[in-house]
């Protein structure tokens, strides 16, 4: 971002920001998914923690998941002021300042650090300064507009927080954290590249060099297919796990199948048959994704829940009488 583009964005005489503006720069729907998955990662974990610890360090992740918002819409403000579905975040709206996003953003970021050193350790910590510092720089100022493997890599950043939640709760990183986040980086390129499809203009008119505008968008059918195919043994693969069961299993299977079967679709599809039914297929896809990663970490809790009465392979074991 220029400095250029930051003056242009500022636009002198603006209201003043309200507290809704400077929220929104948190980029709030995602991290709700943030704060969502940490929850679980902590909850599922087999060390008890304490409700106020709890508490603390699922906020600090929110927050620190605010934080890397903020640093994103910073550096970001030139390309939301082209892209349609963007235009009117606060930056570009002239409801915020560029300035004002960065030191947010910033503030946040050492607060939300410092604070779950203090009550998870500093692994916990460690990794959510890893995860801000990820999103910020790594994908934001280098990845997204540098290759069409943004998403790719660049989910990684979206990923860390249920490895964070159980960090924060057991001190250390097992089998189990390491699956959640394999299945959250696993999802994001077919959730974003199912985006891409049928939001046509916007990525190569701010110049991000998204997959379908650098190789096609016949390539990035192909690439969502591998990558769903890919995403299945790790999502089914959780529910072997100490975390897992057959509820989960049973969940996982439905959704597996519904997404594949709908990559597969994409896949089979020319680019004349999606514009002739206004990418009705596409949108499906990307409707299915969407709850995909909601419903699996769901499924996780409801693993967790049934703990007391012995998980549900034990529960299920006792209603079949073995």
């Amino acid at each position: 971002m220029t400095d250029a583009s930051m003056t242009n964005l500022s636009r002198p005489g603006a209201p003043e920001a309200s507290f809704g503006d400077y929220f929104a720069l948190l980029k709030p729907r995602v991290m709700s998914l943030v704060v969502f998955t940490a929850l679980v990662g902590l909850v599922v974990a087999p060390v008890p923690v304490h409700p106020f610890l709890g508490f603390v360090a699922i906020l600090c992740i929110a927050v620190g998941g605010g934080a890397s918002g903020a640093l994103n819409m910073w550096w970001d403000a030139d390309i939301d002021a082209i892209m349609r579905r963007t235009k009117s975040r606060p930056i570009p709206s002239g409801k915020t300042s560029p300035g004002d996003a960065l030191a947010l953003g910033l503030a946040l970021s050492g607060f939300s650090v410092a604070v779950l050193f203090l009550a998870a350790g500093p692994l916990a910590a460690g990794l959510l300064a890893f995860t801000i510092f990820f999103y910020a720089v790594i994908y934001t100022m280098w990845l997204k507009r540098s290759t069409p493997q943004n998403i790719v890599i660049g989910g990684a950043a979206g990923a860390f927080p249920p490895m964070i939640g159980w960090a924060a709760a057991t001190g250390d990183i097992a089998i189990e954290s390491v699956l959640m986040f394999a299945l959250t980086f696993m999802w994001t390129p077919p959730h974003f590249w199912a985006l891409a499809l049928f939001v046509k203009t916007d990525y190569g008119d701010a110049g991000v060099p998204m997959l379908t505008e650098t190789h096609g968008r016949r390539s990035t059918r192909r690439h969502i297919l591998a990558y769903t195919v890919l995403l299945v043994p790790v999502a089914l693969g959780l529910g072997f796990t100490s975390i897992g069961g057959p509820v989960y299993l049973a969940i996982a299977a439905v959704l597996n199948l519904q997404f594949l079967a709908g990559a597969w679709q994409l896949f089979r599809r020319s680019e004349e048959q999606a514009e002739a039914d206004g990418y009705a297929a596409e949108k499906k896809v990307f409707k299915i994704s969407l709850g995909y990663l909601f419903l699996h970490f769901g499924a996780l809790l409801i693993e967790a829940a049934l703990r007391p009465w012995g998980g549900s392979w034990q529960i299920l074991s006792g209603l079949f009488g073995a």
